[in-house]
């Protein structure tokens, strides 16, 4: 009776909460139960086969430095770039396996050829990538553009293998040329950053430049625009002041018919005063009146009253 109570236990599972099971009896799916205790027949008649469905899962693909010394041929992940050279790639897939009915069904039906068929599907989509493109892109943005590139790829191709899983996320591991000639172009990547780097400040100079003579053009212009004002407030100020006086001596002219003689004394005043404070003096020369009717003056510069 203990030997009996013992196998029928057998029927008792406990499915934990990172976990599905599917059950087969004599080999046809009967339930997919979930976490909680799962009670069905005893072994011999079910069978339990447990699906870490909350698990991440991972696969490296490609180019393993370890063991490409010993591969006869060419080793697993060197492709042929489009310009004929040899690159070795290496990518890691994260993957997850699907919670649906049919997810489930499918891994486990193919539980032993999900490794395979998926490190086959995603080689196939980086060679079509990298025969697709040059050395120097490929080397350059590799690591950025393969993931992507692969992942859309594989997620579009493995519906029809029905493995069960699916596709969470692709990433570079390894990405670089033969050892054999991995010196050269680590000198032509050199070459080319210090190329980069030259036009990246070339750039930098020719920004600074741009700005600092947009600046200057700025502070031209609006030195410009303030000396124009200036220009005509004076000129507006000294029309207004000749119309004014214009004004005044056609008032006076009316009852006073020396009124021109009176303004024009009083601009050579002006004109007088100007000469003597550049540093000289200011005479009258009698000897040139004819008639007492011209009146003339003489500017004797400094030098003259020194001899």
């Amino acid at each position: 009776m203990v030997a009996v109570a013992a196998y029928l236990l057998t029927g008792v599972t406990q499915v934990s909460p990172e976990e599905r099971v599917v059950v087969r009896r004599f080999g046809a799916v009967v339930a997919r139960p979930g976490p909680g205790l799962w009670v069905g027949l005893p072994w011999g008649v079910d069978r339990i086969d447990r699906v870490p469905v909350r698990t991440a899962l991972q696969l490296t693909v490609g180019y393993d430095q370890q063991t490409a010394s010993d591969a006869a041929g060419t080793p697993p992940g060197q492709f042929l770039t489009g310009d004929q050279n040899l690159v070795n790639v290496q990518l890691v897939l994260d993957y997850a396996i699907g919670e649906t009915d049919a997810d489930l069904d499918d891994f486990v039906n193919h539980r032993e050829a999900v490794s395979g068929t998926l490190s086959r599907v995603t080689e196939a989509a980086a060679a079509e990538w990298v025969a697709g493109r040059g050395v120097d892109r490929v080397l350059i943005t590799g690591n950025a553009a393969l993931p992507a590139w692969v992942a859309a790829r594989v997620a579009e191709r493995l519906p029809e293998y029905h493995l069960g899983v699916r596709l969470q996320r692709v990433s570079v591991a390894y990405l670089a040329p033969p050892e054999e000639v991995r010196a050269a172009f680590e000198a032509v990547t050199q070459a080319q950053a210090g190329i980069r780097t030259r036009e990246f400040q070339a750039l930098q100079e020719k920004e600074l430049r741009e700005r600092q003579s947009d600046a200057l053009r700025y502070k031209l212009g609006q030195e410009a625009e303030e000396f124009r004002e200036t220009q005509l407030r004076q000129a507006r100020a000294e029309v207004a002041a000749f119309l004014d006086e214009l004004a005044a001596y056609r008032e006076v002219a009316k009852t006073n018919p020396d009124a021109l003689a009176v303004i024009w004394w009083a601009e050579m005043g002006k004109a007088l005063e100007s000469l003597e404070a550049r540093g000289g003096r200011v005479r009258p020369l009698d000897q040139h009146l004819q008639n007492g009717e011209l009146n003339l003056t003489e500017f004797v510069p400094l030098r003259e009253l020194k001899r």
